[in-house]
């Protein structure tokens, strides 16, 4: 008896499972067109970027491995995104060599959650499932000087201020929005990389 009831209860998992599945995989609906014509509204354009973020370098670019808090500057004079910690000028990318640039969410666990959730005891259970959400710039790109390619990433504040540092550097690195990222299309990247003779 025993037995049956145990077949019963695996059968009603599998079937609760099966149908959690189905109904996440329901079609998405797509708008296409003009926003004004759909009736869709267009998203916000977010506020310019100051000039100075606080950030942590999070690493990418060679030479530079370890993680590193300081400042990410604009460097509009210069034409490039700069990487400062204590007022001193650790790295730079040039916007003409940013390819491209999106914004990530990642759930992190604090390192105090880590290491009480490692303890073996069921009370520390709770402490397991502790996460903060961690925001990201992520840039890829290929330098026309150095042949150097690669992809990096800073770790900013918060959504509100990764979406204005990110909407302001694609302004700057002539980069055109496709879906949720930001990209160099291939005319302008072979335009980067031919140097003018």
């Amino acid at each position: 008896m025993r037995k049956a009831y145990r077949i019963i209860a695996l059968g009603l998992l599998l079937a609760g499972s099966l149908s959690s599945v189905a109904l996440a995989q329901r079609p998405r609906s797509v708008s296409t067109g003009d926003p004004a014509k759909t009736g869709a509204t267009a998203m916000p354009t977010p506020a310019p970027a100051p000039s100075t973020v606080k950030a942590k370098y999070e690493g990418g670019v060679f030479g530079y491995e370890k993680k590193l808090d300081g400042t990410l500057n604009f460097d509009d004079g210069n034409k490039r995104l700069v990487f400062r910690k204590d007022q001193k000028e650790i790295l730079f990318i040039p916007y003409e060599a940013v390819t491209s640039a999106f914004a990530d969410t990642k759930s992190r666990q604090p390192r105090a959650a880590t290491v009480v959730g490692s303890l073996p005891s069921l009370y520390t259970l709770p402490a397991r499932f502790i996460k903060h959400k961690v925001q990201y710039l992520t840039l890829q790109y290929r330098d026309p000087d150095t042949k150097v390619a690669g992809v990096t990433s800073f770790k900013l504040e918060n959504k509100d201020i990764l979406a204005s540092v990110l909407n302001t550097l694609a302004g700057k690195a002539s980069l055109t929005p496709r879906g949720d990222i930001y990209v160099k299309r291939k005319q302008q990247e072979d335009e980067v990389a031919k140097p003018d003779k």
